[in-house]
């Protein structure tokens, strides 16, 4: 439906939610994916949330309903999504469970669309999954719940011929299951944006645009850890998805293993075990090869760091961390990363959003290892 729109109460400002009703929800000038609140669980009672969607001038929002499961009433007076392009003065909805969209892909006019969403009392309905690109990315890869597939979700290509699709920004916490890890692929019944973040292609925060091929699939997928994501064990899929990283600079390849000329910390443990015997937890042993125990911090100290000397300044895409598995569940939560090219000025690791120092997720045992993209790359000498 499409009727003149009026004036939304207690609207936000610009890339803002507000109300009660709002769940996960990541806003970008050119991108973000939005939902409701408990989704894909039951939306609660008496709430409201208000989304304001503001792009760049110049251009206009395309919106992918990725989910509308709001409980059916009459004119939808019980729940309903409202959609509002307030400069052409039009409104799209309202939408329930018994007047959903007409298509999966809104495009609008307009860089500016408030979404607003409400509910009385009610009894089913999973709520609301959207996302949002502007003109400037048409192909998006949109928001889907679940391993549900969508028409603009996985184009169907032939096998090992590449496509192209726009991850709006917002994907890694929407629900759903990822399959297989960055080195294997993934099944191609992976939730595919979110596949990529796993994959180290795009970041979260900004979203972008991602290109893989289809080829044929493989006995097994072993899970894995990655940039905040955990995958998960699948068996034989017909066709899986492989991710192709763009590497901002020539050299060296985005795969390629560093070599550590040498380590160095701010401490390191001297440990006496109950018979008396030495054993010297340095700098050195973190390799991640190096069989046996690891380096280990002096126990009780803080502000504790370890750092790594390229030789030359390079390229760094990402890091891989695991813990010490002989006869210790030693291993690192998270942590932060800086950068320095000689050594003395060190620059903190922002990532993406370049707002405040990012925090990586580390290991949650001592056995597995954890990947962690550098989105955008690290061009250093020295890394801690």
């Amino acid at each position: 439906g499409e009727t003149e729109a009026g004036n939304s109460p207690s609207e936000p400002p610009p890339g803002v939610s507000a109300g009660n009703g709002c769940g996960h929800t990541l806003l970008t000038p050119h991108s973000g994916t939005l939902s409701s609140k408990n989704y894909p669980g039951t939306y609660p009672n008496h709430t409201m949330c208000c989304w304001r969607l503001q792009a760049p001038p110049g251009t206009s929002l395309l919106l992918a309903f990725g989910d509308v499961d709001l409980e059916p009433s009459e004119h939808c007076a019980h729940s309903s999504l409202l959609l509002a392009d307030p400069q052409t003065g039009t409104a799209y909805g309202p939408y329930c469970r018994n007047s959903v969209p007409s298509a999966p892909l809104l495009m609008t006019n307009s860089s500016t669309v408030t979404v607003l969403f409400n509910s009385t009392s009610h009894r089913s309905g999973r709520g609301l999954l959207l996302s949002y690109a502007t003109s400037q990315h048409p192909g998006t890869g949109g928001a889907s719940p679940g391993t549900q597939r969508h028409p603009w979700d996985v184009p169907d290509p032939p096998l090992t011929v590449c496509f192209s699709v726009y991850c709006p920004a917002g994907c890694k916490d929407i629900h759903g299951d990822i399959w297989g890890n960055p080195s294997q692929g993934y099944r191609d019944t992976s939730v595919l944006c979110k596949a990529a973040v796993h994959a180290g292609v795009i970041a979260d925060e900004l979203g972008g645009q991602v290109t893989l091929s289809r080829e044929k699939g493989i006995t097994l997928y072993e899970s894995a850890f990655a940039n905040g994501l955990h995958s998960k064990r699948g068996s034989l899929s017909e066709k899986r998805l492989v991710f192709h990283k763009v590497c901002r600079l020539l050299s060296p390849a985005c795969d390629d293993v560093l070599e550590v000329v040498a380590f160095n910390a701010s401490s390191w443990w001297h440990e006496v075990d109950a018979l008396g015997q030495d054993r010297a937890w340095v700098a050195e042993r973190a390799a991640l090869s190096t069989a046996g125990h690891s380096w280990a911090a002096e126990p009780g100290t803080e502000a504790t760091w370890l750092e790594l000397d390229l030789g030359t300044r390079r390229n760094v895409t990402g890091i891989i961390t695991k813990g010490s598995s002989e006869q210790h569940d030693y291993y690192v939560t998270s942590y932060h990363v800086s950068s320095s090219r000689d050594g003395k000025n060190w620059r903190p690791y922002r990532g993406s959003s370049g707002q405040e120092d990012k925090v990586f997720k580390g290991n949650a045992d001592s056995q597995g290892e954890v990947s962690n993209a550098f989105i955008p790359p690290i061009v250093a000498r020295y890394v801690r």
